[in-house]
């Protein structure tokens, strides 16, 4: 049943968790230029096999990565002016003087999103201009690639209308294109041609430039960990393409929406907004949607993390109109059946599993039965005596963690910890204060196959720092490193716990 990872995923490694938008650069967001690769060439040096990513999705009004508006586009937000600058699309003139490299602080969503639009329409207009045949050329297979098939032409119509419509939701457009007649579609692409064509080649360009920054990964020995969240948003070109897939009501509103119970982040759990999947339609099509998401992803990355894994066994859903998760239910998943339809067609298909939350029976013998290796995050081991994050409780097939996108950074979550708590880290590991540091030893010391540290806690920042709070309905997603962060001092600490632990590259074989 299980199949084999990529060989940089079945060795011990070390690797960092920082989003693209918090990578150093120029222009207010990190983006896939060179700031990607001053950031791969420290890894390496601290010998660092894995960097891994959250989404790489458009977002919506939050900003959140695990709300994105398409299962498979990329965010435009990404895109490198540089890069654009060196095909011939941009000059330095173009974005010189939004230069935000000597601005700190986290992402300004507000500023950077407009101004990066208009960068992008001035470079897309330079191209419908200017290029000449072999650059279209490569821009049509693009567009006409079986690869894309899937997705590409509704992503753009989706995109394009969108726009139109204001940011309206789709379920608020005409009739006939909220309920995809055809002749109302094959209308709107006559209507909106140009716009179409446009949000093909943010597409063309993001692949382009992600497939520079994946050669770039590889180059030094990084392999890359995609995230896949579980869910997607209701205004999104997925359901609105795909609305029988999922659980809305006759207008196409969400009938049930996603979320956790009241768990260790929120009293009132947490209400996502999703719309939850109409599990027995996907079966019936024989999971291909879902086929087709996993096949993209791992054509972006190495491997790919399933948030919210637990909701393949069972799943809390909340009607409607709820304010707060905390009326909701437990819903069968599909369990076993859609990851065999998935291994059928995807043979080689290596997953991370996100097991955090309430963990029942049912998702462990989940996780046991297909092999995935599930998290085990060190912020939550000292919570309760004996508890399964403590390091003498990890397996082997397992990613040990210092915290997560949804932790607060180990040194925030050190200043808040109770007496008991700290009296716990004291015990077990000898140290005191209680610090990142040493998270990021029990990390590395970790049985688990691989050990995965947040940059904020390899830069030992205060809460500060945090990339989301989970509940927490603005005010995430905004923190960015800097150039200036990534020092030979900390790049020659964490390649010194690599050797030592087992992690660096070549360990195994000298082993």
């Amino acid at each position: 049943m299980s199949a084999p990872a990529p060989p940089a995923l079945s060795a011990r490694i070390a690797g960092i968790l920082l989003h693209v938008s918090s990578l150093p650069g120029r222009f207010g967001i990190g983006d896939l230029g060179p700031g990607a690769v001053t950031f791969l060439d420290w890894a390496a040096r601290a010998g660092q096999s894995l960097w891994q990513v959250l989404p790489l999705a458009p977002t919506g009004g939050g900003h959140s990565p695990y709300g994105g508006s398409s299962a498979f586009a990329g965010n435009p937000l990404f895109l490198s002016p540089e890069r654009l600058a060196a095909e011939g699309w941009l000059s330095e003139s173009d974005f010189a003087a939004e230069d935000a490299g000597a601005r700190s602080g986290g992402v300004d969503f507000s500023r950077v999103g407009p101004w990066k639009e208009t960068v992008l329409r001035t470079a897309w207009g330079r191209f419908a201009d200017r290029a000449d045949g072999e650059a279209r050329l490569a821009f049509e297979r693009f567009r006409s690639a079986p690869e894309q098939a899937a997705w590409l032409d509704d992503w753009c119509l989706f995109d394009a209308l969108h726009r139109r419509a204001g940011g309206a939701p789709w379920n608020s457009w005409e009739a006939g294109l909220a309920e995809r007649d055809p002749a109302s579609l094959a209308r709107a692409r006559r209507e909106l041609a140009e716009e179409v064509a446009y949000s093909g080649w943010i597409q063309f360009q993001f692949d382009r430039q992600w497939g520079i920054v994946r050669r770039e990964a590889r180059a030094r020995g990084i392999s890359i960990l995609g995230d896949l969240p579980i869910y997607v948003a209701h205004d999104s070109a997925d359901v609105w393409a795909h609305r029988e897939l999922f659980a809305l009501d006759a207008e196409g509103r969400p009938a049930r929406i996603a979320g956790v119970p009241p768990d260790y982040f929120s009293e009132t759990g947490q209400l996502w907004g999703y719309p939850v999947y109409r599990w027995d339609a996907n079966a019936a099509e024989g999971y291909a949607w879902w086929i087709e998401r996993l096949r993209a992803n791992l054509r972006l990355t190495d491997a790919v993390r399933i948030d919210h894994f637990r909701g393949f066994a069972s799943y809390w859903e909340v009607e409607a109109g709820e304010s707060t998760a905390v009326r909701g239910r437990w819903a069968a998943g599909p369990g076993r059946d859609l990851f065999d339809a998935a291994r059928r067609a995807l043979p080689a298909l290596p997953l991370v599993a996100e097991d955090l939350g309430t963990i029942t029976p049912d998702v462990s013998a989940l996780l046991d039965e297909l092999g995935i290796p599930g998290m085990k995050v060190l912020q939550f081991a000292f919570s309760e005596e004996d508890s399964p994050h403590l390091p003498h409780r990890h397996s082997e097939n397992a990613v040990a963690y210092t915290g997560t996108h949804d932790n607060d950074t180990s040194r925030g979550w050190a200043a808040a910890l109770t007496d008991s708590e700290r009296e716990r880290f004291r015990l077990y590991t000898g140290e005191d204060p209680v610090s990142a540091a040493a998270l990021i030893r029990l990390a590395g010391a970790s049985v688990a196959r691989m050990a995965i540290v947040p940059l904020q806690d390899v830069l030992d920042l205060p809460s500060e720092a945090r990339m989301n709070t989970p509940g927490r309905p603005a005010g995430n997603w905004s923190w960015r490193s800097a150039a200036a962060d990534l020092t030979a001092e900390r790049a020659a600490w964490l390649l010194r716990l690599a050797r030592l632990t087992g992690r660096a590259p070549g360990a195994a074989k000298k082993s």
